[in-house]
């Protein structure tokens, strides 16, 4: 089959591979779209921090945002997945340790992640191999597009579970990348009042096309009291920027991440009686979104840009920008040159 690998930073093509096998207690997908994101991207340029702590090493194959459609079963997995269209969840933990045990397999020590930690291969190809305990049902109202945008989506929607908004509270998301975007579309289904903050004129002005009319640059933020503050950007200034900027009595949420480390004043927050909360993996929030996107509430299919094939994927993970609006582009396997 194809598949996307990367070999070194900067450095990757399409090649022909084995097909996976589904190991015992594992389904073979058939990938019908896949998501790239910030981490994909950070691995290309040899950035993310995994590739230096011994958590991924090269050649891999990324990938960790997708849907498809479940073609083969191994020993021991119920046979109602077959056939089935799916998407599954990035961490995977061990299953036998404290954490895995009271259901926090997304920060099992011993985890592997899907096309990004472990070794475990990711969805750019045509097919690919999970434990079935880590697929989800996609209903009929969830199409191969918003299928791949669960996995972001659900870390947005824990993100705005986090912030504990509602009707009269005003939001304040520094970011409007995908995340940022889709936490404010949970945000506004809340019933809050949502701001954007980013730096670009084309970032903010897509986020209005979308119907957010309030998004400012910093010099043109207006002065109003912000309920919570999600900081979703991988500025390293901003954490400390948000807790500034937000309501005493207020939430901080944060989940974005910077390459540097990011500083903020405990007694600031101390003082102004902050709740603080960190958001890794969209683990918890998969079932949520999935309900979310089947029943409208959130419509997240406008952020992405473009749908190329896999002899795309290269341009795309190196940043070259696409002919659409929107922050997102997708991956379609069964695409071949460019569409």
């Amino acid at each position: 089959m194809r598949a996307f690998v990367l070999t070194a930073p900067g450095v990757g093509a399409v090649q022909d591979v084995p097909p996976p096998q589904a190991a015992p207690g594992e389904a073979v997908v058939d990938v019908e779209r896949v998501g790239i994101c910030g981490t994909d991207m950070e691995f290309f340029t040899g950035e993310m921090s995994y590739l230096h702590d011994g958590h991924a090493r090269f050649p891999m194959r990324l990938g960790h945002e997708w849907s498809g459609t479940v073609t083969a079963l191994g020993a021991g997995v119920d046979p109602a997945w077959l056939g089935r269209r799916v998407m599954g969840d990035t961490m995977l933990g061990d299953g036998t340790c404290r954490r895995c045990l009271r259901g926090h397999q997304h920060v099992c020590e011993q985890r592997e992640e899907v096309g990004i930690r472990g070794g475990r291969p990711g969805a750019l190809a045509e097919q690919l191999a999970v434990p079935a305990t880590s697929l989800h049902h996609l209903p009929d109202a969830v199409d191969p597009v918003l299928g791949a945008l669960v996995e972001p989506g659900g870390n947005a929607w824990r993100a705005a579970q986090a912030a504990g908004m509602g009707a009269g509270d005003r939001a304040l998301i520094l970011g409007p990348g995908t995340i940022g975007l889709l936490t404010a579309m949970f945000a506004r289904a809340a019933g809050a009042e949502v701001h954007l903050l980013g730096r670009t004129p084309e970032s903010l002005e897509f986020a209005r096309s979308i119907g957010f009319e309030h998004a400012w640059t910093e010099d043109q933020l207006p002065d109003l009291p912000y309920d919570a503050v999600i900081d979703a950007s991988n500025a390293a200034p901003l954490p400390a920027r948000a807790l500034d900027l937000v309501e005493p009595a207020g939430r901080l949420v944060y989940i974005g991440l910077a390459g540097s480390p990011s500083l903020i004043d405990t007694r600031r927050l101390a003082l102004k009686d902050v709740t603080a909360v960190g958001i890794l993996s969209a683990s918890p929030g998969l079932e949520d979104t999935i309900a979310a996107y089947a029943a409208g509430v959130v419509d997240p299919r406008p952020l992405v840009a473009a749908t190329v094939g896999l002899d795309q994927a290269g341009s795309v993970l190196a940043g070259t920008p696409t002919t659409g609006a929107g922050p997102k582009v997708h991956i379609d396997p069964r695409l071949r040159g460019t569409p």
